[in-house]
């Protein structure tokens, strides 16, 4: 079982990065990921309205599925801000890294899971890694306002991506990953379509990415569904840090697809991140 959950995380990665460099090639960042939820959204309605029906209600479970709309709302809105400020290679990693670093400490509490020593050693390669990715402790850097406005987004979105997966844990004990699915979608079109109606930019958008589009309405969605039905096969404390792999296949695509300009020092920065996961997932 464990096995197949770290099979299904790392699809989850390869997945997430890819829609992610979708979102960042697109011309307005807000109508192509209206779009992409838009379709999805049509897909998954049937599994949503299923799992209403069927679930058990309560205060609190409904009180879970609010909260879980709402943080992936966010998410994906602050998302679309997110690159139309910075680089996929330099915005990716801190946004995952944020994550990566909240989720296991907390998850640990909460889920009364644990890592051993050499797990901890790997979720510290992880971290750091994914950081030093980001070249945000460079002292290279200038600290720009645009500097810290990416700062600031990326840790937003981090500590959204942090909530909505602890979050999610407890909302797939009576909803299933299928509905779940469609509680992102509609959470996107929400906090995205005041953007999308001021800027009336979505059928240019169309016209331009339809095909990445289609393609992202699959991955998108598919790439969390993978990372949600891996939570129910293992401990969050272990998966949470190898999803983050996808920040070394995000990096790569940054310089390889989009030609920014990072060099070697970020690739071999990724190396870091993989030794991290290898721990975390031999002997975590």
């Amino acid at each position: 079982m464990a096995i197949y959950g770290l099979l299904l995380v790392i699809a989850s990665a390869f997945a997430h990065a890819t829609w992610n460099m979708f979102a960042k090639r697109s011309i307005h960042k807000e109508s192509f990921l209206f779009c992409l939820h838009g379709l999805a959204a049509v897909v998954f309605m049937p599994f949503f309205v299923h799992d209403l029906l069927v679930m058990n209600w309560s205060w609190e479970n409904g009180l879970l599925l609010f909260l879980s709309l709402l943080l992936q709302g966010v998410y994906l809105w602050l998302v679309s801000k997110a690159y139309q400020v910075g680089d996929l290679s330099k915005v990716y990693p801190m946004m995952r890294g944020t994550a990566a670093l909240i989720v296991p400490i907390v998850s640990v509490f909460l889920y009364d899971e644990s890592l051993s020593l050499i797990g901890w050693l790997g979720w510290l390669l992880i971290v750091g890694g994914l950081f030093a990715l980001s070249g945000m402790f460079s002292s290279k850097e200038p600290r720009s306002r645009l500097w810290w406005l990416t700062l600031a987004i990326t840790t937003i979105v981090g500590m959204c991506t942090a909530s909505y997966t602890l979050t999610d844990k407890m909302v797939v004990e009576f909803f299933s990953p299928l509905g779940l699915i469609q509680i992102s979608n509609l959470g996107a079109l929400l906090f995205l379509a005041p953007s999308v109606i001021r800027t009336k930019r979505i059928r240019h958008e169309w016209k331009a990415n339809w095909r990445t589009i289609v393609l992202g309405s699959i991955i998108s969605p598919g790439s969390y569904l993978l990372f949600l039905f891996a939570m129910t096969l293992g401990p969050l404390a272990h998966l949470a840090p190898i999803r983050e792999f996808s920040i070394v296949i995000g990096t790569m695509l940054g310089i390889v697809v989009l030609k920014e300009q990072q060099g070697w020092t970020r690739i071999a920065t990724s190396a870091v991140v993989t030794s991290g996961m290898v721990l975390i997932s031999m002997w975590g």
